[in-house]
């Protein structure tokens, strides 16, 4: 079973909930062009969340999914608003949402925490999740420690639940990949940044054409709260200010907005660029129907040379 068999859409793939990005509109032009679109909940109000979803049903009526962050100081009024509105799908993250399993559940949701690590997914599994998404530190934003070629595998060996692929994932090959390390699909983020569709600004589309692959790199080790981003200015005092041991007041100053500043600002130097290290491999701005379509034709042309090997 694929993907788009369990999720009942066109391809096995799904976006990722990318905060400031990840809108009703964005998320629904993904489910016409046949994956899973995501709404990310990230910094918004419960009501904001409810009119986003209100703007994805007017564009479709595909499945769709919602993503909410277990740490957000409103997690219980985004809890209560997902399972009100019935999403069909819910991904998580930063947390455990064991006590909002079976509220949404109830309401008809399939529910899909993403994460770093065997333990993590095996304890989901326990709570009722019905699959998880195993996320390397090839992926941008928020990552964990184990790389997806390493974690996928021992993920879908430790649980009976399906297993979604994150992470390094922007091109047929490594779909195939995905799969042969035992997921049944695909979650993408930075891939998807660079379609016509995406609402970023169009610095932040240049930069990710203009990536190579030592591009990215990871800031807030230190603080407990790793995160993926593109090498820029900003990128480069927070590494120094690390280096000098300053407290996390120094460092949340100098990252305060850093994210708008990237998304809708395109300010290259103060902002906070999210993306993974397949950021190198992008090439083009394109329609997500046809990047989703490539993955398919390069996936399936994978498959036909792997027997010569």
């Amino acid at each position: 079973m694929l993907l788009n068999t369990f999720l009942g859409t066109t391809y096995p793939f799904m976006q990722g909930g990318m905060a400031q990005v990840a809108t009703g509109a964005f998320a629904a032009d993904v489910c016409k062009a046949g994956a899973l679109g995501i709404i990310a909940s990230g910094g918004k109000t419960a009501q904001q969340v409810r009119d986003e979803i209100k703007v994805l049903r007017k564009k479709t009526d595909k499945p769709f999914g919602v993503n909410v962050m277990m740490m957000a100081p409103n997690v219980d009024d985004l809890a209560a608003v997902l399972a009100e509105e019935a999403v069909p799908v819910i991904t998580t993250g930063a947390g455990n949402p064991a006590k909002y399993l079976d509220g949404w559940k109830q309401a008809g949701s399939i529910v899909i925490p993403v994460i770093p690590s065997v333990a993590l997914a095996q304890r989901m599994e326990r709570y009722g999740a019905d699959a998880v998404v195993a996320e390397g530190t090839e992926s941008g934003g928020h990552v964990g420690e184990l790389a997806t070629m390493a974690l996928v595998p021992q993920v879908a060996d430790a649980v009976s639940i399906p297993v979604i692929a994150a992470g390094g994932v922007a091109s047929g090959r490594q779909f195939c990949a995905a799969l042969a390390l035992g997921a049944i699909g695909a979650q993408m983020g930075t891939a998807l940044l660079v379609s016509e569709e995406c609402p970023i600004h169009d610095n932040y589309k240049r930069m990710l054409l203009e990536a190579k692959d030592t591009s990215t790199t990871v800031t807030g080790r230190d603080q407990g709260s790793p995160t993926r981003i593109l090498k820029n200015r900003m990128a480069r005092e927070y590494h120094k200010l690390e280096q000098e041991s300053a407290d996390r007041e120094a460092l949340e100053a100098l990252t305060l907005g850093s994210l708008r500043k990237a998304v809708f600002d395109g300010n290259k130097d103060e902002g906070s660029f999210m993306a993974g290290q397949v950021a190198g491999q992008l090439q083009r701005i394109e329609p997500l129907a046809a990047i989703f379509q490539r993955l398919m034709e390069e996936y399936e042309q994978t498959r036909k040379e792997l027997p010569a090997l």
